[in-house]
Parts: C-alpha cells; sequence; structure tokens
C-alpha cells in the first residue's frame, strides 16, 4: 500500500507517523512545500525574542528522526493537482514534474495567512519584507523577520492584530527594546475571550510598554523616508498617522483548501475541506487533516477552529483510517492559552455568544480566587469567568486570567476535561483535586468559580432539568 501525505506539518506528521507505527510495512510519502517538516509554528515569537535562539530547536524532530521512521520526505516539492479518479497526485519538486500514485492519500495543506485589504499589501508596488514590511506564518517568514531585525536594527514597529500571535509578538519585540504599538480593529485585544479578560489583557501590554490601540482599523502601508507610514481610522471617525520602521501583520489565518476543492472536494464550515469525524472528503480514499479541514466541535458540531492540538489529533485519525481503520475525532473545545508578558489568559468551551447561536440559554459568571492559600507567600489572584447553561446547568466553557505563575494552563485543562465530559457546573465541586498550601486550596479556584455560578444562577439548588438543550441541534451531526 502507498499512503501519500501532502503536507509536513502537524497534521501531515501525525499521520505519518501512525501510519508507520500500526504498519511498519507500509510505504508512506510526504510532500513537504519547503525544508521544514514538522516544525513548531507556535515557537516562532520565542525564537524572535531571544527565548529560543536556534531556530532550529523549533523541530519537533529532525528530519534524520523522521526519517528513522520509514517514511519519504519530497522536499520543496510542491503539490499541484489531484486526480481522484486516477489516484495520482501531480508533484513539482527539483527533480521536475511527476505523477505519484497512491491507494489512500491524506491532504494536511494547512492555512494561509489572511491579507486585510489594506492598500499597500496588495498590488502593483507591494510592500513587503525588503521594506520591512512581514507577516508570520511559516519558516521563510520567520527567517525574513530575523533579517529586518538583525540587519536594518530597527528602533520601532507597528503590529496589525492583536490575536494570540500578535501578542506574543508583541512582547517579542518589546523583549528586544522595540518601542510597538499594536492596533486592534476589533473593540478590545484578544478578542476571543470576553472584554473584561481582554481588557486585563490591554492593561499588561500597557504596563510593559507597549502604546495599544484598539478599535482601530488600519487602512494603508505606505513607504516614509527611511521608514513606513501606518494610516488608520478609529471607530470614533479620527485619523491615525504613526511612522515606524518596521510592520507585521498577524490578523489571523485562512484554511489552504484550494488543492482538495479543485478535485472536487466538498468545502465546509469557514470554506475548509469538509470532512467527517473519521476525517473522509468527499473524494474516494482521500482525507483531510489540520488546518485545511473542518473542526468536530463537541458543542456547536461542524466549524472552522484551526489550532495545532486539533491538527496533530486529526492528523493521527487519518493516518490510522487511511490504513482501513475507523477511528473517529473525539473533538474540539477551542482550549487555548496565550502568555503575555507576565500574565496568563485561557479559555475553552463557549462564551455567551456563541452559546446563543447554538442553541443554548448561556449565563456566565465571574469569580476572582487565589491560586493557592493566600497565607503562603507568592499566592496570585486568578479571575475566572464560567459559562454554564441556565436550563440544564451544563457547563459550557471557562475563561481564566492570572500570573503566569498561577497554573492557569492546567486550570483551563481541569474545565476542558468537564466539558468534554458533560458534566453540570455543579459537579465540577466534585472532582477530586490534589491540594496543598504551596499549590493550591482545598476548593480550587476552577471550583471557586463554579459555586459561584450556582449560586447565582440558581440560589444554590441543582437545576430541576439535566437534559441537554444541544440535543435537538446537533441531529443529524453523529455523536460528539
Amino acid at each position: 500500500m502507498h499512503l501519500v501525505i501532502v503536507g509536513g506539518s502537524d497534521a501531515g506528521v501525525s499521520a505519518a507517523l501512525r501510519a508507520r507505527e500500526l504498519d511498519p510495512g507500509v510505504d508512506v510519502t510526504v510532500v513537504v512545500a519547503d525544508r521544514y517538516p514538522n516544525y513548531s509554528i507556535c515557537g516562532i515569537p520565542y525564537h524572535v525574542s531571544g527565548d529560543v535562539p536556534d531556530w532550529r530547536s523549533l523541530a519537533h524532530r529532525s528530519i534524520a528522526e523522521l526519517e528513522s521512521t520509514g517514511m519519504v520526505l519530497r522536499l520543496e516539492t510542491v503539490a499541484q493537482r489531484i486526480d481522484a479518479g486516477a489516484h495520482e497526485v501531480l508533484v513539482a519538486g527539483p527533480a521536475g514534474e511527476e505523477a505519484l500514485g497512491y491507494d489512500a492519500l491524506v491532504v494536511g495543506t494547512g492555512a494561509l495567512p489572511l491579507r486585510p485589504p489594506i492598500a499597500g499589501l496588495a498590488g502593483p508596488g507591494a510592500l513587503g519584507p525588503a521594506q520591512g514590511v512581514h507577516v508570520l506564518h511559516s519558516m521563510g517568514d520567520t527567517f525574513a523577520v530575523m533579517r529586518t531585525l538583525e540587519q536594518r536594527r530597527p528602533s520601532s514597529a507597528v503590529i496589525v492584530g492583536a490575536g494570540y500571535i500578535g501578542l506574543e509578538m508583541a512582547e517579542a519585540l518589546a523583549s528586544r527594546g522595540l518601542a510597538v504599538t499594536q492596533l486592534e480593529q476589533r473593540p478590545e485585544v484578544l478578542p476571543t475571550v470576553d472584554p473584561a479578560l481582554g481588557a486585563l489583557v490591554h492593561r499588561e501590554l500597557v504596563e510593559h510598554g507597549v502604546n495599544v490601540r484598539p478599535a482601530t482599523a488600519t487602512t494603508a502601508v505606505t513607504r516614509a523616508g527611511d521608514g513606513l507610514e501606518v494610516r488608520a481610522r478609529q471607530a470614533t471617525g479620527d485619523c491615525v498617522s504613526l511612522h515606524t520602521e518596521m510592520v507585521l501583520v498577524v490578523v489571523g489565518v485562512r484554511p489552504d483548501a484550494r488543492l482538495a476543492a479543485e478535485a472536487g472536494a466538498d468545502l465546509g464550515a469557514g470554506g475548509a475541506v469538509a470532512v467527517d469525524r473519521a476525517m473522509r472528503t468527499t473524494l474516494p480514499d482521500v482525507f483531510a487533516a489540520g488546518d485545511c479541514a473542518v473542526t468536530h466541535h463537541r458543542l456547536l458540531g461542524p466549524a472552522y477552529l484551526p489550532l495545532g492540538t486539533t491538527a496533530h489529533k486529526q492528523g493521527r485519525v487519518a493516518g490510522e483510517n487511511a490504513l482501513g481503520g475507523d477511528r473517529q475525532v473525539a473533538g474540539s473545545l477551542g482550549t487555548q492559552v496565550v502568555k503575555v508578558f507576565d500574565m496568563v489568559a485561557a479559555r475553552t468551551g463557549l462564551r455567551d455568544a456563541e452559546a446563543q447561536g447554538a442553541g443554548f440559554r448561556p449565563r456566565t459568571v465571574a469569580f476572582d480566587g487565589d491560586d493557592h492559600k493566600a497565607y503562603f507567600p507568592g499566592s496570585n489572584r486568578v479571575r475566572v469567568r464560567t459559562t454554564g447553561d441556565a436550563g440544564s446547568g451544563r457547563l459550557l466553557g471557562m475563561q481564566l486570567f492570572g500570573h503566569r505563575h498561577a497554573e492557569v494552563a492546567k486550570r483551563v485543562d481541569i474545565a476542558a476535561a468537564a466539558i468534554h465530559a458533560g458534566m453540570r457546573v455543579e459537579e465540577v465541586s466534585d472532582l477530586d483535586l490534589s491540594y496543598t498550601p504551596p499549590l493550591g486550596s482545598p476548593w480550587d479556584v476552577v471550583q471557586g468559580g463554579a459555586q459561584a455560578w450556582v449560586r447565582e444562577v440558581s440560589g444554590g439548588r441543582e437545576p430541576t432539568s439535566v437534559s441537554h438543550p444541544d440535543d435537538r441541534g446537533m441531529q443529524g451531526r453523529g455523536p460528539l
């Protein structure tokens, strides 16, 4: 059997490793567009900051380690077309064009950075790395950013976008001594959490010298003498003009679904490749996984949610099923965490608007608590926002914000596990969590948030209904 995998990032390599693990006799060819398979794109900001000095350290596995598993890597090779009827992929590499036959194919083409409608970023005369204007999505982009930093030695930078990567890059560039201005079109930074927590992230940025401008839409980037001019419009209608030496545009991604779509595969949520929970596309013997594919959200059904953790899981399932297995993805909850200087923000599950759109009756309750017993030195306050369904009492989501030593990431994982299991908010208090005064409390802050929700929403009483109101909305989607 010959398994061909297009894409050498998280999903593609996970699929290859799983296939070779299950059947050491299967032929696995991985088509990689560049020379950097299995690199941690999530780690790029930490190379830029200097925390990870050697970019080679970002590789999950070296090329030699990957090849030692028996997979064949076709580096600097681009998949141009899929002929689903002939079971062939046309590729172009250093030796020219070639048709690779396959018995099963996994498409892991990932995502592409969004290019917002900003004058000067597209069309004739568009500005790019040579002028100090960058996107950040690949190792090639990383090398271009580092060349600008090391050769041009800019003293200032404007970052367009204040999502996860934008925030991490604000910290990275500020730590290198640059004067950083961050522009965000939406009302507050980190729009994947509630504005109340986004405001706390905003404050942390300001305290570390970042000039934060939310509700500000960038309209143009032009050359200005030896530097660049960034023009923007605030929600008030006022215009802003900023002189800088470097611009970084990080406003999100879109699925790179072209290869599969041109072969006839159906598209789904967000324009991603439609897949079932076995990661099968609508093409025979063709699977898709990672940021190019639809995500199966445990509470929402089909969605587009590009995350590295999800890509690894999807790739593993695709690799197993490409060999004839019948495993299904359990589904994602969009669990995410980001460190911004000394503070950490995290979320899992649904926020109010998302829950309302899915047919729930959400209520969100805020709570503050200590990460460990306050009498032991070094305790930190953690802000918790707990979202549950007012009818069933089911836990729908949780958001946290606290110091980087407060184990915010592991605490959001508690909530993620509880939502995954379909627990009610009240049942979170029943979890047998660890306790010792230097590290926690008899009631963890996550449990404190759950208890605050129960007090406010149900007056301390168990909800009378424990049915799941999403059952109707999930009909036809298969078990989640």
